[in-house]
């Protein structure tokens, strides 16, 4: 009985697997026509939409382009603006004791300056008996050295902010892409930036807490840093207030503009170092040469000091050492 079962279900299991096979193999030519055809379908969309795709890719691409171009003729524009403005118009001495980082007035500056010249002509009329020496040691003092220590922290201070401004700009991107907005950002920077980004940020802070918007306070940092750096940052803020945009990448892009810019500076001074040393050699070559005359000689050189002749001879020789000096000046000076 048991062996009868299993033969009546293997013919069975027979009789269905001839009857899929049949089927299948009816059906397969249906089956095979409609997957080729769901296949041709396929790639004939696929053009379409990779087309589709491209264009409106190469349309993005072509905008952003349109917009990095604008951004750069605007930029290059407003540099060349504020260059020429520059090469005009001198800061007063206000801005310029502003910008040393000192929190003098002017009129207590003339007062030093007086002070100074005053000390210093006396000691000079002290040491030598003469009033005319006296005198233009006080002239030198009293006018030249305080303008002098002005330009000279002044500079200091400009070439702090260059080497600190790129990371400033840094964690601002960092801030905003986690999610702060730009016056909060801002306002980090003014608590917890290095010296002199910290004071122009808090300064920024203060516009804005007296009622101007974010793109006014920054524009007023050219005025107090006269840098090129410091407009390009402005005029980002103020492109990304008027177009909108990622903040975000602007900023980052300027941070790493700024680093190209003082590598750049970096690369032409050393390139340009021996240049300038041969300068200083050859100007003060004369000087060393006629000083060692005099310790030997000194008969031998005096009289180009007493004689008219000598006069007529030193100066010549002034103007022209002074032109040379200018004509190598101006070779190994570059502007970035």
């Amino acid at each position: 009985m048991f062996g009868l079962d299993t033969i009546v279900l293997a013919i069975i299991g027979l009789a269905a697997l001839s009857a899929a096979a049949l089927g299948y193999g009816v059906l397969y030519s249906r089956i095979e026509g409609e997957r080729k055809t769901q296949s041709r379908f396929k790639r004939v969309k696929s053009p379409e939409t990779d087309r589709s795709k491209a264009t409106a890719a190469r349309d993005r691409l072509n905008e952003v382009n349109k917009r990095r171009k604008s951004v750069q003729d605007s930029l290059k524009t407003l540099e060349e603006k504020n260059k020429e403005n520059d090469r005009r118009n001198s800061p007063p001495l206000k801005d310029r004791i502003s910008q040393a980082g000192l929190s003098l007035s002017v009129r207590q500056f003339y007062v030093l300056s007086v002070i100074l010249g005053l000390v210093a002509g006396l000691f000079a009329f002290i040491a030598y008996g003469s009033a005319y020496v006296a005198g233009g040691v006080m002239v030198i003092f009293g006018a030249g050295v305080p303008r002098w220590i002005i330009g000279f922290l002044r500079s200091r201070r400009m070439k702090a902010f260059l080497s600190e401004f790129p990371n400033a700009l840094d964690i601002m991107v960092r801030s905003i892409k986690s999610g702060l907005p730009l016056n909060d950002a801002i306002r980090m920077i003014s608590s917890e930036g290095q010296e002199p980004v910290r004071t122009e940020f808090k300064r920024i802070v203060e516009a804005q807490q007296m009622g101007l918007n974010v793109p006014e306070a920054c524009a007023r940092l050219y005025s107090r840093i006269p840098l090129a750096e410091a407009n390009f940052f402005a005029i980002v803020i103020a492109i990304q207030a008027q177009a909108g945009g990622n903040l975000s990448e602007a900023l980052g892009n300027l941070s790493r503009v700024l680093r190209d810019r003082k590598k750049m500076k970096a690369k032409i001074n050393a390139l340009s170092m021996e240049a300038k040393a041969s300068a200083v050699i050859i100007g003060a070559l004369p000087f060393i040469v006629a000083f060692l005359v005099y310790l030997t000689s000194p008969e031998y050189i005096m009289i180009l000091f007493t004689d008219s002749r000598g006069h007529l001879i030193l100066g010549a020789s002034a103007i022209w050492m002074s032109i040379g000096i200018l004509v190598m000046r101006n070779m190994i000076n570059f502007d970035i």
